[in-house]
């Protein structure tokens, strides 16, 4: 069996970008720019205030203080119709263009009207442009403003808009098909009969996928028949990425590896030398267009799904985003208890780091009271995953482990 390193190399050769595609702005948050983008226009597109007061021209000011003849009022958006002259000023809000003329602005808390229509301007401190943004102070028209690979967060959805990025090209958010199978699973609004369970995997890892910043594709449950199993793959295999859950295991219903490859999907390898998640299945499937669409087909115990999801499926989902690969947090702490480890695969065990207090040195972790592979009540406390080696081994309190961050 291949570790989990060995697998993670496997999976990250064979699953490649998505070709770019134009989508509209309020779509791209997320996804990486596939091209470098220009502004259109100056910004700001004329020179403007800053502050709601008033225009002047500096010289009237002697010692920081004038009484000068008001001329009329423009707000933004509106744009100034007089030439303010020696002697008279404008008031002007903020953002609002600034009139010919003028050469600083003075804060509308520095003024005062007087009954003869005239303003009088107290500022001692003031300079020629204060209070002024000079056009394409930011940006001038024609400007670089974002490379190709940049994150697309809300702050650049709002400098696309600004330059006129009504559609931008980037490398798509993956559409990831989840398809859970069981003749077992019930949906979640069902009440289970005997013998039936709830359908948890299949919201569970629709979670994660948008966690991951892809785009979930649910196709609900496959009874253990090919002709079921068969029609759901076959959909799924439309889409960017197919996650499974059920039926790779080596049971006589354990049908999915056997229809996959009836459909055209490549194993590339089954099973992992670790715990839970031993029987981890992953293949190509290559389309029509010659792109190869990545299949993960999960163990159907829910925590064996949760965690070969975040091993593998997660990295392959930013690996198809274009985006780097999520940087191993692998870390070292104590442990707060002893803990017997039992087993020939390595373990990811879930624990929950504690608070340090003043005094201790470095990160604690505490093993929970795990029941195996179908307990997921006892993930809600964890926050991470405990890393033991395979092998039997007494660990002692205080002794130094691997901890993953895991919620």
């Amino acid at each position: 069996m291949l570790t989990v390193a060995e697998a993670l190399q496997k999976v990250q050769d064979c699953v490649a970008a998505l070709p770019p595609r134009v989508v509209p702005l309020e779509q791209a948050l997320g996804c990486l720019t596939a091209e470098s983008i220009a502004s259109d226009v100056d910004s700001p597109p004329y020179d403007k205030s800053m502050v709601d007061g008033y225009a002047i021209r500096y010289a009237d000011l002697k010692d920081g203080v004038g009484e000068l003849r008001f001329l009329e009022e423009v707000t933004a958006g509106e744009l100034p119709t007089v030439e303010v002259v020696s002697g008279t000023t404008t008031r002007i809000m903020t953002g609002a263009p600034m009139p010919a003329g003028a050469d600083a602005v003075v804060m509308v808390e520095r003024s005062k009207e007087l009954p003869t229509g005239h303003i009088r301007l107290e500022d001692p401190k003031a300079k020629p442009g204060q209070n002024i943004v000079r056009r394409a102070a930011v940006m001038s028209r024609g400007d670089a403003v974002l490379p190709a690979g940049k994150l697309v967060t809300p702050t650049v959805v709002g400098l696309l808009a600004e330059v006129g990025c009504a559609e931008v090209r980037v490398v798509p958010r993956p559409r990831v098909a989840v398809l859970a199978t069981g003749n077992e699973l019930v949906e979640p609004r069902e009440k289970p009969a005997p013998g039936q369970i709830r359908n948890s995997n299949g919201p569970m890892l629709a979670a994660q996928v948008m966690r991951s910043g892809a785009e979930p594709i649910v196709l609900g449950i496959a009874r253990d028949d090919r002709e079921s199993l068969r029609t759901k793959i076959a959909a799924g295999l439309e889409t960017d990425l197919l996650v499974l859950s059920g039926g790779v295991s080596a049971g006589v219903l354990d049908l999915v590896p056997s229809v996959l490859t009836e459909l055209g999907v490549r194993e590339v390898f089954h099973k992992i030398s670790m715990k839970p998640g031993k029987p981890l299945w992953f293949g190509l499937r290559k389309g029509a267009d010659g792109r190869m669409t990545p299949v993960f087909g999960l163990p159907g115990n829910p925590v064996s799904s949760l965690v070969c999801f975040e091993l593998f499926v997660r990295p392959a989902i930013a690996q198809l985003a274009g985006q780097p690969l999520p940087a191993e947090p692998q870390y070292l702490a104590k442990l707060t208890e002893p803990f017997t480890h039992r087993g020939d695969r390595p373990t990811f065990w879930p624990g929950r780091r504690e608070q340090q207090t003043a005094g201790s040195i470095g990160p604690s972790v505490q093993p929970l009271r795990w029941q195996g592979s179908g307990d997921l009540r006892t993930l809600i406390d964890a926050d991470c995953l405990i890393c033991f080696p395979a092998g039997d081994r007494a660990y002692v309190a205080g002794e130094k482990v691997d901890v993953r961050p895991f919620c």
